[in-house]
């Protein structure tokens, strides 16, 4: 077949797979309804929708004496009409899942800058808390909504850089930048979300003050179990350690992959907490856990490449922030901010923060002529 011969018969083969998706707009007529494919025939069983107070009462009958349990519309800033159908945990949850902020996470690093197609982002980091944490949740009969919507958002606070860029804004929030805090008491509050789900956020850190719920607190080991797991598979993969390097009592009690590691804190997780009603871990997988992150932070997170890379985002994030303090009406929606004021700062921390790592790298090259020698490795324009 010639060349000419085959760009036309990809041309009607594109044709021809318009024209059948074309084909399917209007769906198809069965009786009073449209259905999705001709041949559907898939149904509820029942004549009737439960309406979210129906599902509230259900669902309180199945929870733990100490769940929390979903209440109307929610205990919100704002007060809010509750949805027919969906809880109010369902609706934070939803809420979170079409914010540009969860959508960024897809752009900032979790351990790796610029990450390789398989490596983690920030994203899929909170897409796997929310698994841990659902796993944990749902056998003691927590609310796995809320335990979902804490878990989703825990990260939506984090700058650019990973955990340098705490470092890099911290000089200019009193008290210091902790994305924890910063994501539930600024870059999430125009979401309205429940004050539970926000306190899960802003307290998901072992550093910060334990949450309010037990849903919170399920989220807080889940996080600390997925990043474990993930960010030392993501370093095998990429040779900076081998497995065979892992503290013995890990390799003993929990494995060298991530499926089989995840399966024993989960269930470490789970027997702990049903035999004492408090939520925990087993003491010696614990102490595993505890053991696997010495070690991630010594192999991983503070190897001399990693410092480097931290350092750099360190001085471009600064440098950015430095130059929209003097130009603030560089900012988008900047209304009258008066430069280096104290707006002016709160301003330009907010939007650095939610920059993705590549947007603050290409601003520094736009706005400071930033060196590339000296952005992030792995940075291509």
């Amino acid at each position: 077949m010639s060349t000419e011969d085959s760009r036309d018969h990809f041309r009607d083969d594109v044709a021809e797979r318009a024209e059948r998706w074309a084909s399917t707009m209007a769906g198809n007529r069965s009786d009073s309804i449209v259905v999705a494919h001709a041949d559907s025939w898939a149904g509820s069983g029942q004549a009737q929708a439960m309406d979210r107070q129906t599902r509230e009462d259900a669902l309180d009958a199945q929870l733990a004496r100490l769940a929390t349990r979903s209440t109307g519309a929610g205990n919100r800033a704002v007060i809010e009409e509750p949805d027919p159908f969906r809880t109010c945990f369902e609706r934070d949850r939803d809420r979170i899942l079409h914010a540009t902020s969860f959508r960024r996470l897809a752009g900032k690093t979790q351990v790796f800058v610029f990450p390789d197609d398989h490596q983690r982002t920030r994203l899929t980091h909170a897409l796997e808390v929310a698994q841990v944490a659902v796993s944990v949740a749902r056998p003691l009969g927590l609310n796995v909504a809320l335990t979902e919507a804490i878990a989703l958002g825990h990260d939506c606070g984090h700058g650019p850089g990973g955990h340098a860029s705490e470092d890099a804004l911290s000089p200019y929030v009193d008290g210091g930048f902790d994305h924890a805090v910063w994501g539930a008491d600024v870059t999430l509050v125009p979401l309205n979300l429940c004050r539970e789900t926000l306190d899960g956020i802003r307290n998901h850190s072992w550093s910060r003050p334990a949450p309010a719920t037990p849903e919170g607190e399920v989220v807080s080991w889940a996080d600390r179990i997925a990043y474990v797991c993930h960010d030392f598979e993501d370093a095998v993969a990429a040779r900076v350690v081998d497995p065979s390097e892992l503290p013995a009592e890990v390799r003993s009690l929990c494995g060298t992959t991530r499926q089989s590691q995840l399966s024993a804190f989960i269930r470490s997780m789970i027997a702990a907490t049903a035999a004492t009603g408090r939520i925990g871990m087993e003491p010696d997988v614990a102490e595993a856990l505890a053991s696997f992150r010495r070690f991630n932070y010594d192999t991983v997170y503070l190897r001399s490449a990693s410092r480097d890379q931290a350092e750099r985002v360190v001085d471009l994030l600064r440098a950015l922030v430095e130059h929209y303090l003097g130009s603030p009406h560089l900012l988008p929606d900047a209304v009258d901010l008066t430069p280096d004021s104290p707006e002016a700062v709160s301003a330009s921390v907010a939007y650095v923060a939610g920059m993705t790592d590549r947007f603050a790298c290409r601003q520094g090259i736009a706005l400071l002529d930033y060196p590339l020698h000296k952005l992030p490795r792995g940075f291509d324009i």
